[in-house]
């Protein structure tokens, strides 16, 4: 293992691409520290305490690698992009032009990633600006409410302004700054910022169980950590693998073909994405209660409710509705990423068949049914690790939240694999030893 480290550092190539992306996630972190002006700092530090409390605002913590609650230059964090691919990747499939363009190769791409980054920039000014009228009235619309504090305190025009042009322009960055991780540095950088935002996480998560619980909660917590861990890279590595035989050709005097290869269909299909839409789709009404007037008996009554049933984690009506929606999103984004129809096209087109299936319409229900089989679950167990560790840990530490879990984990363990398995192919290429066994 360490000479396998080793051996990363040993190429000049490879040691440059890892060095820079260290350095660029260097700057993610510092940025995550620099408050944006027009803020009361005082509240701030009052507004990260009452994060831990969790609920929508502990969520989106994670992904903010907590500058959400510092409300600091990069408080929007990577989710504005990822919010951005979604919604393109699902236009993709009612907007023949869109269409098109994935179907015309890196033309297409730069196209989709153009209009990817436009799209980013729309959802961060919005964003942007409901974190100004949200954290001005105490934080109601992230389950805190509390009209003492306001973080803007010289609330008018211009200051809005100016926290909404310095926040979109932090995400702006850091889009920028992920493409270039993703063009001069390893892995992808849009994961790998998410990956850094999760990871800083834990250790202050760590902190504060210890100081409530002691060593014995640590301990526990750890060996959770790793039942977690193993359980994780278990599922994600597991795929099904489907057959494909290509026939043999000749082209003048030489014969093509004949080999044998496979479709590898994961069993968790669509990653962490569905916990991401599921976690966004709780979270419209949250913000809708804000507006609701405050002098009203069913305005009182259903921000009540909203708070105890939809914002509280530990809530049934919160699993229950929860659970449902990341299995239904799984479904749909697999059904988005994996087309059977196109992938028996392509399978006929280049003269292959499954064993003991018809090219065609037969092997387009096939690939359909055995998709539906595995996708259930995959989308059960990434339903389980969202909601499952929480609750346990929760109940352990006496009602203490813990944001990290099993999300976390299941974000850090998938892009730790695809970084290890791009670092691992080009230590293969130069002859060395692989990283990964």
């Amino acid at each position: 293992m360490l000479a396998s480290l080793k051996n990363i550092f040993t190429v000049p190539e490879l040691r440059n691409k890892v060095l820079f992306t260290l350095a660029i996630i260097a700057i993610y972190r510092f940025g995550a520290f620099i408050p944006v002006p027009g803020v009361d700092l005082a509240a701030v530090q009052q507004l990260t305490e009452q994060s831990q409390q969790g609920g929508v605002l502990a969520f989106l913590q994670l992904f903010s690698g907590n500058a959400l609650t510092r409300f600091a230059l990069f408080s929007l964090g990577i989710m504005p992009y990822i919010t951005a691919s979604i919604i393109m990747q699902i236009l993709a499939v009612v907007i023949p032009k869109l269409e098109q363009w994935q179907n015309q190769g890196a033309v297409g791409q730069r196209k989709i990633t153009q209009w990817t980054r436009y799209v980013t920039i729309a959802i961060a000014t919005m964003q942007a600006t409901g974190m100004a009228f949200v954290f001005h009235n105490g934080g109601g619309g992230f389950g805190i409410s509390d009209p003492g504090m306001d973080l803007i305190p010289d609330f008018n025009v211009w200051t809005v302004l100016l926290i909404v042009l310095t926040l979109t322009t932090g995400t702006a960055m850091l889009m920028w700054l992920g493409e270039l991780v993703t063009q001069k540095g390893i892995g992808n950088g849009m994961s790998l910022l998410i990956f850094a935002s999760v990871v800083s996480t834990l250790p202050s998560q760590g902190g504060q169980i210890y100081l409530s619980k002691g060593w014995g909660a640590v301990a526990v917590v750890l060996f959770v950590f790793f039942l977690l861990l193993m359980a994780i890279v278990f599922v994600e590595q597991g795929q099904r693998r489907i057959p494909v035989q290509f026939a043999k050709r000749v082209v003048g005097r030489r014969m093509y073909g004949g080999q044998s290869t496979y479709i590898p269909l994961k069993v968790n299909q669509s990653g962490v994405i569905p916990i991401i839409f599921a976690s966004s789709l709780l979270y419209l009404p949250q913000l809708l209660i804000v507006v609701l007037p405050t002098d009203q008996a069913w305005a009182v009554s259903a921000q009540q409710w909203v708070t105890d049933n939809l914002v509280s984690p530990t809530s049934p009506v919160h699993m229950v509705v929860f659970g449902a929606l990341i299995v239904a999103f799984a479904y749909f984004y697999t059904a988005i990423t994996f087309d059977p129809a196109k992938q028996a096209d392509t399978i006929r087109k280049q003269g292959g068949f499954i064993p003991g299936i018809r090219p065609g319409p037969q092997t387009e229900r096939y690939l359909a049914k055995i998709l539906s089989r595995i996708t259930l679950p995959g989308a059960l167990f990434i339903a389980a690790i969202a909601l499952v560790p929480s609750l346990v840990l929760t109940q352990f530490l006496d009602g203490q939240q813990v944001s990290f879990s099993g999300i976390s984990i299941l974000i850090a363990v998938g892009v730790a694999l695809e970084t290890m398995k791009q670092i691992d192919s080009q230590l293969m290429m130069r002859n060395y030893e692989g990283f990964l066994k």
